[in-house]
């Protein structure tokens, strides 16, 4: 992926919206059971790619240039979305339920979407304010999710682990 396809870091993270989206979409049109889970699992590794890199590298820029309440709910929505991922990958299409974790990552994938790009008060509004670099920003992210792709096709990443959020055993 060249760099220059992508003007700025926040023009990258909305092409990753925008590429996720469309998974989604075609996770509902696809009623094969084995189609489904592959598309499932290109949507888990597109996401832990897409939070690993905003929150490696893109929210460390931004924390005390915009509201931290803003960034600090963008981790705990990463954090939730993570327990749905990490269940997706560890089940299978046949599995009770896995239509419907599918479906529930898509909402609080659209949420979270929704918050980061709100015109004027959305969380890359207040980043397109700062002073930040956001084509150095845009280097740095291409380079790790570059990394974390060819991880991803090599050995597979890892499950995605949440940051914030300590879970609880049942």
């Amino acid at each position: 992926m060249a760099t220059n396809i992508f003007t700025d870091a926040i023009a990258l993270l909305k092409a990753d919206h925008r590429k996720v989206e469309e998974l989604f979409d075609q996770f509902e049109a696809t009623k094969a059971g084995t189609k489904k889970q592959q598309i499932a699992h290109q949507i888990c590794t597109e996401l832990k790619i897409h939070t690993s890199i905003e929150e490696e590298i893109f929210y460390p820029a931004f924390r005390g240039k915009i509201e931290d309440d803003t960034l600090d709910e963008a981790y705990v929505e990463h954090d939730g979305a993570k327990v749905l991922i990490n269940d997706i990958e560890a089940g299978s299409g046949e599995d009770n339920f896995y239509a419907a974790k599918v479906k529930v990552l898509s909402e609080e994938i659209k949420h979270h979407v929704h918050e980061e790009e709100m015109p004027s008060e959305g969380m890359f509004a207040q980043c397109r304010k700062t002073d930040v670099d956001l084509v150095a920003l845009r280097d740095q992210m291409m380079a790790r999710k570059e990394e974390l792709l060819a991880l991803a096709k090599t050995s597979g990443l890892p499950a995605a682990k949440p940051s914030v959020v300590n879970l609880i055993a049942a």
